[in-house]
């Protein structure tokens, strides 16, 4: 681990096991800012020239990889995270623990556990959310990552079978905003995958949030491919019309969200949500 200055943020602090390297803020967040094989590329989307005017002040996305509230919603998901927040190492993990001060708005507090792997590509990133407050409330852990434009986003469909008396029910849900139009030339359905393409050209955005019992999603941008991994609860209610994968995307911003089934938390209590991240190289 060392301290190190990145994308204007003075105290970030850059993690690697001489494979890959992750790179997180101190200053804002939390925040993950860069993934990357060691010395190479970041996979991760940086933005920050972005903000959101909101009634609770300005919020900032930065870009990378970040924790929210769902279901969205306007101002309290767009809470702003501009001061400093509180970390901790282990370093016979090779992990860092970043909290956010509690929310004025929501009385929760935000945390993410970054755990890089002894050898190799793989991270494991612990969110999680308390209820800080004196109310019960309900919510899901939201995990949303910004990714680098000129890829593709991939969500695996359930396997196929074939018409017959043992496949007369659903499998999965596909849930659409008001703005969704799949007819767009950014969006592609086969046999094995929902992609999302990214087009710096094409600024109107595009969303779709999914069921995906397959637990993982993915992006590939050039040679690098960006996997996310996560665990389906079975007979949970998730947000959004029951999706636990979400993508979205305008212009060259691409987000891959997973997120967690909806709780309720009495004061007191938290919930978690974990993904597993895995970088690789391809043709």
């Amino acid at each position: 681990m060392e301290k190190i200055s990145y994308l204007n943020l003075p105290n970030c602090v850059r993690l690697t096991n001489g494979e890959v390297e992750v790179i997180v803020t101190t200053d804002v967040g939390p925040r993950i800012l860069h993934y990357a094989f060691a010395g190479g590329e970041n996979i991760l989307g940086l933005h920050p020239d972005v903000k959101v005017e909101t009634a609770l002040g300005e919020f900032k996305p930065h870009g990378g990889h970040r924790l929210w509230i769902a279901p969205e919603n306007m101002p309290n998901s767009y809470a702003p995270d501009n001061s400093p927040i509180e970390y901790a190492f282990d370093n016979t993990k090779n992990s860092i623990r970043l909290v956010q001060p509690v929310e004025n708005n929501t009385k929760t507090q935000k945390e993410m556990t970054v755990i890089l792997s002894e050898t190799g590509s793989g991270v494991l990133l612990k969110h999680k959310i308390t209820n800080c407050g004196k109310k019960e409330i309900e919510l899901a852990a939201w995990a949303l990552t910004i990714v680098r434009g000129g890829g593709e986003a991939f969500v695996p469909n359930e396997p196929f079978a074939a018409y017959g008396s043992e496949t007369l029910l659903p499998v999965r849900n596909l849930t659409c905003w008001s703005y969704t139009d799949l007819s767009d030339s950014r969006w592609k359905f086969d046999e094995n995958f929902i992609r999302l393409r990214v087009d710096e050209n094409r600024l109107e955005p595009q969303k779709i949030g999914v069921l995906n019992k397959q637990g993982w999603m993915a992006y590939r941008a050039e040679n690098l491919e960006f996997i996310k991994r996560f665990d389906y609860t079975e007979n949970a209610s998730y947000p959004d019309m029951n999706s636990n994968v979400e993508l979205y995307t305008a212009g060259d911003f691409i987000e891959i969200e997973t997120l967690a089934p909806l709780v309720k938390l009495a004061p007191g209590d938290s919930t978690e949500h974990i993904e597993r991240w895995e970088l690789k190289t391809v043709k």
